[in-house]
């Protein structure tokens, strides 16, 4: 990378180390803060149980919101990726159904996941349509593609290994009573956060320790610049795109794994978990700035927040509106910091 292109890249971090540490702070102060409410209201909500129901959550929020930070970074948004995780979910169920291996299936899933975030970086890169627009119209193909396939239909009876990626767990501890029934002693660490981690760390080591994951960051903080110092910023938005894609097909196989059914009505709304996810967790929507373990505080503190409404019996309806609160003071703490 050249030394113009190096500069950019510090650009890119012009809100200082100090700035981003005291948001990540504060990020995680407010789950603290979330974390104790909730406790004070409900013994059993710091119950390993709990916390292993709020890891399951998280997992897809965040796997989805990891994707979704790498394309507001670059300065783009992905309104897809909720019926893009669905139509991939769906095409996983399909396979698996006609006879096909479930890793192979799920693979495939993820392909077509990858296939639309490559539809969404062309059309935004080679068409010149924003990636508002773009994003929006592969958002109804994907969903209107799912429903499509199969008719508004669930696809059921995938089988027990289907279901293995997301009901199983590492370390899980059963013990045989005399009654013959089975006792669970350590329920285990899902497969869904084993796979958050494994994603987060990649994640963070492409965009800090690689040459595209600079090219993200510099494309997102001055487009010009970048591509005047010889970044391809074409090809970097295309990548964003992909990857963001290919997470959405990753999280559809999760989810429907966890439901042992592949359902093309799923991920409704999920955009927003996954930008206010992405935004709760420092990143901003002007582009350039952002972070992988901001975004999973971010996940968290959405996960928490669900996880702890419906312990407390609030209603989904009110849920909803919680969260838009969340986003619109996220997204105004955002525009506080640009400003500055």
């Amino acid at each position: 990378m050249s030394v113009a292109s190096s500069e950019v890249h510090a650009a890119a971090n012009a809100s200082g180390p100090n700035a981003e540490t005291l948001h990540k702070l504060s990020a995680l102060l407010t789950l603290a803060l979330l974390i104790a409410i909730f406790a004070f209201g409900n013994a059993a909500f710091l119950s390993v149980n709990n916390g292993l129901t709020v890891l399951l959550q998280t997992s897809v929020i965040g796997i989805l919101g990891i994707g979704m930070t790498m394309v507001i970074i670059t300065g783009g948004i992905d309104l897809s990726v909720g019926s893009v995780l669905a139509l991939s979910g769906t095409v996983t169920g399909m396979l698996v159904k006609a006879g096909m291996p479930v890793p192979a299936g799920m693979a495939a899933g993820i392909a077509v996941g990858a296939l639309c975030g490559l539809a969404n970086g062309l059309v935004i890169t080679k068409m010149r349509i924003t990636s508002f627009v773009a994003t929006l119209g592969m958002m109804l193909i994907a969903r209107g593609t799912a429903l499509q396939l199969t008719g508004a239909a669930p696809i059921s009876q995938l089988g027990e290994a289907f279901g293995r990626l997301g009901n199983g767990a590492l370390f899980r501890m059963v013990e045989k009573q005399p009654n013959g029934l089975s006792k669970v002693i350590f329920p285990g660490i899902p497969y869904p956060a084993i796979v958050l981690l494994i994603v987060a760390v990649a994640a963070a080591y492409l965009l800090h320790r690689r040459a595209l994951g600079r090219h993200i960051y510099a494309t997102g903080s001055n487009e010009e610049a970048s591509r005047l110092s010889g970044v391809n910023v074409d090809r970097t938005k295309i990548a964003a795109y992909v990857l963001s894609g290919a997470l959405a097909g990753l999280a559809g196989n999760i989810l429907m794994s966890r439901l042992v059914t592949a359902q093309p009505n799923e991920g409704v709304m999920y955009e927003l978990d996954a930008i206010a996810s992405a935004v709760i967790g420092g990143a901003s929507l002007m582009g350039g700035v952002g972070t992988i373990s901001g975004t999973m505080i971010g996940a968290f503190i959405i996960g928490v927040l669900r996880n702890g409404l419906n312990m407390a019996g609030v209603s989904a309806f009110i849920q909803q509106i919680i969260i838009g609160f969340v986003v619109i003071l996220a997204v105004f703490v955002d525009q506080l910091r640009s400003r500055r």
